[in-house]
């Protein structure tokens, strides 16, 4: 089953050390100075990139148990970081927005990454970037497989 399990190595830590980069490349701006916990800044960029997603939707993205997931938006909307709503067509389905506050903190975070981001992918090659814009592909194939595996 473990055929390629330097690639399995080399992509678990390129990949985690891009996010830890790009986050340190934004300067301290965003959920991380804010003393939250990884799945709670993870959901509050979720709920950023995502207005309106459901409370199981946002699970399902973050590969987390409904339940976590619910105590995760009490906890972040008792905060007063995170609006709770409720569907329009179907008031069972919770609906989630970031609060004032947390958006601020989600666009300023934003643009600090992409602006560190963009100012990297300037420095490449042309021929790094079709390169790297081949890989996403499967890179987003890869994610499509695993998430389809879950039960």
């Amino acid at each position: 089953m473990d055929t390629h399990p330097d690639l399995v190595t080399e992509l678990f830590g390129v990949v985690g050390r891009l996010r830890r980069q790009l986050r340190r490349s934004a300067g301290g701006r965003g959920f991380d100075r804010t003393g939250l916990t990884q799945s709670q800044a993870e959901l509050l960029r979720l709920v950023g990139r995502n207005p309106d997603i459901s409370v199981r939707e946002a699970a399902a993205e973050l590969s987390l148990a409904p339940n976590t997931a619910s105590t995760l938006v009490s906890r972040l909307a008792a905060d007063g970081l995170l609006i709770r709503g409720v569907d329009d067509t179907d008031r069972r389905v919770g609906r989630l927005r970031l609060a004032p506050s947390a958006q601020r903190i989600a666009d300023e975070s934003r643009r600090a990454r992409r602006a560190a981001l963009a100012d990297a992918l300037a420095e490449l090659a042309p021929s790094q970037i079709d390169e790297l814009a081949k890989g996403l592909h499967v890179i987003a194939e890869l994610t499509r497989i695993l998430q389809e595996r879950q039960p």
